[in-house]
């Protein structure tokens, strides 16, 4: 299996931290978002020219949520999307939730406050700052409650445990610090990600870009 990916990309992280855990040998070809040919590559597995994208035997699987489920439903006895189907259902639920709601408002932040700067596109727009601000005080809280007296966000078949919920919506915090996102608020939020940042998975994938806070 090839997966085009960049390890500066949330989306392209979660999917990798997936496949070390489960032990699933991905051949990694990195793009470089920057480059024209590069882009021309990517353009030719995904029409909307993004990563990641895994390739499987003729398959040309695009989305990172879905990439992660499929490389679950190829490992026999994994334990990160659960069998029941009222669990699974709600670790769905969870990566729906990061997608729809957590990752955007992350999504703001990291283009005004960090992005833009570093592509020579000008200083953040105040007001789009403002907006991601209260979109992620809105949906880290729900997240905080949610965590309230939990390690992990979801449930495996064998009880509490990591998921592919606790890794979509990890993921989409890695560039938190340079996002200007804080978490100092959400007790409950810091005290989940702290262990998430002690996984092995995540070691291992860690970006650092020179000159910049994590």
């Amino acid at each position: 299996m090839h997966l085009y990916q960049n390890p500066a990309s949330s989306n392209a992280r979660r999917v990798v931290m997936t496949a070390l855990i489960l032990g699933t040998e991905l051949e990694l070809i990195t793009i470089d978002l920057k480059s024209p040919a590069d882009r021309e590559k990517l353009v030719v597995v995904n029409a909307n020219s993004k990563i990641p994208v895994l390739v499987d035997d003729g398959l040309v699987l695009n989305e990172s949520c879905a990439i992660m489920q499929y490389l679950c439903e190829g490992t026999p006895g994994q334990a990160l999307w659960p069998q029941d189907r009222r669990l699974r259902a709600d670790v769905n639920r969870w990566m729906f939730w990061c997608a729809q709601h957590f990752a955007p408002a992350l999504g703001t932040l990291s283009w005004e406050n960090f992005i833009k700067p570093l592509i020579g596109l000008g200083g953040p727009d105040p007001a789009e700052v403002s907006r991601g601000q209260a979109e992620l005080a809105r949906f880290a809280a729900v997240l905080d409650a949610h965590l309230a007296g939990r390690r992990w966000v979801a449930q495996t078949d064998a009880g509490p445990g990591l998921t592919l919920a606790d890794l979509t919506i990890a993921a989409t915090l890695m560039h938190a610090g340079r996002a200007q996102a804080s978490l100092q608020p959400y007790e409950n939020v810091r005290a989940w990600y702290a262990g998430i940042q002690q996984l092995d998975a995540w070691r291992r994938t860690e970006f650092v870009l020179p000159g910049q806070p994590r």
